[in-house]
C-alpha cells in the first residue's frame, strides 16, 4: 500500500477507535469518522466496504497488538504458573497504557459483532490454551472455561476499567497483587 493511503488507513483507524470509545459503534457515523481523520467521507469506503469492515479490521488490529505484546509471555520453556502470571501481567499493563483501546475491546467483545469472530471463545485464542493446559495439569480448577475466565480476567477487566474510565493511576505493586489474586482463584487448594 502507498504511504499517502496507508497514512489514511491508519487515521481512520485512530479516528474510529476514538469515536467509537466516546460514542459506542452505533453513535459514531462513518461521516464523523471521516471528519475526524481529515479525509473526505467517500475515503472510508475506499479502504472498508461498509463501517462494519471498519469494526472488524479495527478489532483484528488492537488483537494483533495484543498478540504480539504477550507473545513472549507464552513460551512453553516456562512453568505454566510464571506463564500465567507473565502473560496476564502483560495484557493488564497493556490494558492501562492504551485505555481507548481497552474499551473497545469491552465494546466489542459484548455487541454483536463479536459473534462474527468468535475468536474470544475459540480454542486457538492463546489464552484460553493457557487456561486449558493449566486445568489439564491439574493445576487450576477442574471447571467449565466459562468459570475460568471470569476468575482470571475478572480483577484484571475491573481494575482496567477504574483506570480507563476515570483515570485511577494503577503501580506495579497493584498490578502485581491483581494478576496474583486472578491465580490464586484458578488454582486447585
Amino acid at each position: 500500500m502507498e504511504p499517502r493511503k496507508k497514512e489514511k488507513r491508519t487515521a481512520l483507524l485512530q479516528a474510529a477507535l476514538k469515536l467509537f470509545t466516546e460514542h459506542g459503534f452505533h453513535g459514531a457515523s462513518t461521516a464523523q469518522i471521516a471528519k475526524h481523520a481529515g479525509v473526505a467521507s467517500g475515503t472510508l469506503f475506499f479502504h472498508f466496504n461498509s463501517k462494519e469492515e471498519l469494526i472488524h479490521t479495527l478489532f483484528r488490529e488492537v488483537q494483533a497488538k495484543i498478540l504480539s505484546r504477550i507473545n513472549e509471555s507464552l513460551t512453553d520453556e516456562k512453568p505454566v504458573r510464571e506463564r500465567f502470571l507473565a502473560t496476564f501481567t502483560e495484557l493488564l499493563h497493556y490494558f492501562l497504557e492504551n485505555p481507548d483501546e481497552f474499551k473497545f475491546l469491552e465494546q466489542y467483545h459484548f455487541s454483536p459483532f463479536d459473534k462474527h469472530s468468535n475468536y474470544s471463545r475459540s480454542e486457538d485464542n492463546p489464552l484460553r490454551k493457557l487456561l486449558s493446559h493449566a486445568r489439564q495439569q491439574q493445576l487450576i480448577k477442574d471447571a467449565p472455561m466459562l468459570f475460568l475466565e471470569a476468575i482470571a480476567f475478572g480483577p484484571l477487566v475491573a481494575l482496567a476499567k477504574e483506570h480507563a474510565n476515570y483515570g485511577t493511576p494503577v503501580d506495579a505493586e497493584t498490578v502485581r497483587l491483581t494478576i496474583e489474586a486472578c491465580w490464586d482463584g484458578l488454582k486447585i487448594s
